[in-house]
């Protein structure tokens, strides 16, 4: 993906707030569609698998309300999970084309072996859009987050964290994300480029499906090749990771645990932050971008070309296509101290479903309760 300069960010940003004010005509009415696709229009959800909780939780539901919403409660959304199973996936794409939905919301499991299934449903007249994931083929868009800038807000975080002791030899575990998903490649680009020449990479992994479990060994791994002692911080990409990372860590003895980093938010996350024992998460607005990619499916199968090309303004490369019309949403380190401003203020969370009786006192001290 090419690197973009920030200004295209904050005009996406921007671009999607009048969108939702309907400053850009974003209503659904039927009156402004093609004359070939009206609002009884079907989006194929294809979504990765279900370890990650946000997709069953934010992703579908906030896509179908908004499909609906656009389309005055005609158009509807055929929802299927892969399970983090690329051949399940490829069978549910074929599915998807043969049951002849009008556009397709495509999040990869495997972005280069899902690129054949992609040319098909080019081929039979069914538009795709990457979501979330980069996928390869002949995508019509793109709408996710920047994804090296993910990587760059963990690797900034794991520097502060380290304070002003910090030093070249400190030894730190990457605990990336799976190979087979374009995003991990970028989120460990984006952290290595503020942790190289500032810290030693002790150790580094890529992780098979983001599994916490895989996480969980490798770190074992790691703590065993590095010594539990002499591990400054871990780098991981994502929280459920992490939650695998410090179990790990407490299972070899380690009670005053280094920083460690996160990704999505999730309320276990959340709550071990609120504790103490996770470092950051990255926050991303989940509803923001579930809103835009509704937006522009039901856009491009309805031919709203003017209100696609506000909706991606951006451009990126994939393996196999250049110049992809793409939407990148803005990201935010959550910590503790941001929590309330945050994920409380956007109503992911309510205090009460953070602050259980397990991590009552530890709301109490940073003012969340």
């Amino acid at each position: 993906m090419r690197r973009r300069i920030a200004i295209s960010v904050v005009a996406s940003s921007l671009i999607l707030s009048l969108a939702g004010c309907g400053v850009l005509g974003a209503t659904g009415d039927s009156s402004e569609a093609s004359p070939t696709k009206g609002n009884d229009i079907t989006v194929g959800l294809l979504l990765p698998e279900k370890a990650n909780t946000r997709y069953d939780k934010f992703d579908y539901p906030i896509i179908k309300e908004q499909v609906a919403s656009l389309t005055q409660n005609q158009g509807q959304v055929k929802y299927v999970n892969a399970d983090a199973d690329a051949n399940k996936q490829a069978s549910q794409l074929q599915q998807m084309i043969d049951e002849r939905v009008d556009v397709i919301l495509l999040d990869a499991v495997d972005a280069h072996a899902i690129a054949g299934g992609v040319k098909k449903a080019k081929e039979a007249g069914i538009p795709v859009i990457a979501y979330d994931r980069l996928a390869e083929g002949p995508i019509d868009g793109y709408i996710s987050f920047d994804n090296e800038l993910v990587g760059e807000v963990q690797g900034r975080s794991l520097i502060e964290a380290l304070g002003s002791g910090i030093d070249t030899s400190d030894k730190i575990v990457m605990m990336n994300g799976s190979p087979t998903d374009p995003n991990a490649k970028q989120f460990k680009q984006g952290a290595l480029s503020e942790l190289n020449g500032k810290v030693t990479i002790a150790q580094s992994f890529d992780t098979k499906d983001w599994k916490p479990e895989n996480a969980e060994a490798n770190m074992a791994q790691a703590i065993q090749l590095i010594g539990k002692d002499n591990i400054a911080a871990v780098y991981s990409a994502n929280d459920g990771m992490a939650g695998g990372v410090i179990k790990a860590l407490r299972a070899a003895g380690v009670t005053k645990l280094p920083p460690v980093t996160g990704q999505d938010a999730e309320l276990a996350a959340v709550q071990r932050i609120v504790a103490g024992e996770q470092y950051m998460s990255v926050y991303k607005s989940y509803p923001q971008e579930a809103e835009a990619a509704a937006k522009m499916a039901v856009a491009k199968v309805q031919g709203k070309d003017i209100q696609f090309d506000a909706l991606a303004r951006d451009r990126v490369d994939s393996p196999t296509d250049k110049g992809i019309p793409a939407q990148l949403v803005p990201v935010v380190a959550l910590t503790r101290e941001n929590i309330k401003e945050t994920v409380v203020a956007d109503g992911i969370y309510k205090v009460s479903e953070i602050c259980t009786a397990e991590y009552k006192d530890a709301c109490a001290a940073i003012g969340l309760a």
